[in-house]
């Protein structure tokens, strides 16, 4: 049998809200499409940002403490929602999902990036689909990713990924003249990093709390352990296919 090529997909919470503030059911239903078109080539860890933007379609919460604690109680609230997002539009796809919440101490003990290897390892080969959160409700401000593209870009290197997906508001990254010039311009592929530093103009996403500077940032976590990183517009329907398709600009880190 044929090796499966392993795809970390890091999707952010923009693309999920598809830049609304509800979580929308239609993209998660793209995605299970893509993943199961895709499904006999590839396999898939997924990276999801969103419990936060879930829970704030439920519930306003009254704040008797810092903001990091209303955010870490929104994730709490939140969480358990996106996964059963997830599973009833994966399932329709006939997918299976599993729920892996990590924090960043995690990556720092030996034990506990084998036990994350092992895990996921058994999930993927018994064909569930892991989408990891950032485990928000324990994490503090020191420790917290600050997004979920790190959080991605370290995953993706443990388990030794094959491709590593940022799945973002952008057509990849725009240079920096373009951008000034108001006419955005892909970047399609970086083979010089130092290079790609200087085109990076500093951008939050409005939902999640990563930008451009993020997703650079990620890239070069997965550069070092030689995996290659694409940022693809996930907003468009059938982005996966289309950029394995080379249908839609997109930019490819070597």
């Amino acid at each position: 049998m044929q090796k499966k090529k392993r795809i970390l997909l890091k999707v952010g919470s923009n693309t999920l809200t598809k830049e609304t503030d509800n979580i929308s059911r239609g993209k998660i239903e793209d995605m299970a499409n893509q993943i199961a078109h895709l499904q006999d080539s590839c396999e898939f860890i997924i990276v999801s940002s969103g419990a936060i933007a879930v829970a704030k379609q439920f519930v306003k919460l009254e704040s008797k403490g810092k903001d990091i604690n209303v955010k870490q109680a929104l994730a709490s609230i939140g969480q358990p929602h996106l996964i059963r997002i997830y599973q009833e539009i994966f399932r329709e796809a006939g997918l299976l999902t599993s729920q892996c919440l990590l924090s960043y101490s995690d990556f720092e003990r030996e034990q506990s990036r084998t036990n994350i290897v092992n895990t996921i390892n058994v999930l993927v080969s018994n064909n569930y689909i892991p989408i990891i959160n950032e485990n928000d409700t324990v994490a503090t401000d020191e420790i917290k990713f600050g997004d979920n593209d790190k959080l991605g870009a370290l995953t993706a290197s443990l388990l030794k990924a094959d491709l590593f997906i940022i799945a973002t508001n952008t057509n990849g990254i725009y240079t920096k003249e373009s951008m000034e010039n108001g006419t955005p311009k892909t970047i399609e592929v970086v083979e010089d990093f130092e290079e790609l530093l200087k085109q990076v103009v500093s951008s939050k996403s409005s939902h999640g709390s990563g930008g451009m500077q993020s997703k650079i940032e990620a890239a070069a976590v997965t550069k070092k352990a030689n995996i290659e990183t694409w940022i693809v517009n996930g907003l468009e329907d059938n982005f996966m296919v289309n950029a394995f398709n080379n249908k839609v600009p997109f930019t490819k880190i070597k």
